[in-house]
């Protein structure tokens, strides 16, 4: 089993920045893709970031493309997310997303096994 634990989140203002954490543990023998998803209340998980088994391929929605930056340490099996000038839409529930064995990244909830509990950002205008 892999387990996924995210960090990181927290109270920022507008226009300040976060780094967001997603380590795995466990059966992790594999490289895996590994992706940010967040939740609004009352609202379907989307899909925020998302970089590639070995890191080669980043993915990130329009929304924050150009202030979201992602990376990954396949030697700690831990995936960073840099939130630059955050806005009060970012305020929402961010989990992170792992799966075994893709050069590619997914952007879809059903194209990854395993979840973490997820953390929350709150940006204050």
């Amino acid at each position: 089993q892999v387990q996924v634990v995210e960090s990181g989140g927290g109270l920022v203002q507008a226009g300040g920045s976060l780094r967001l954490s997603c380590a795995l543990s466990g059966r992790t023998s594999s490289t895996y893709a590994m992706a940010w998803f967040r939740q609004y209340l009352g609202k379907d998980r989307e899909f925020v970031a998302g970089i590639s088994g070995n890191g080669g391929r980043t993915s990130f929605a329009d929304s924050v493309r150009g202030r979201f930056t992602i990376s990954k340490d396949n030697a700690k099996n831990t995936m960073y997310m840099q939130m630059n000038s955050l806005n009060p839409e970012d305020t929402a529930v961010y989990y992170c997303a792992a799966r075994t064995g893709s050069i590619f990244v997914p952007m879809r909830m059903q194209d990854y096994y395993n979840w973490g509990q997820g953390t929350q950002v709150t940006v204050s205008s």
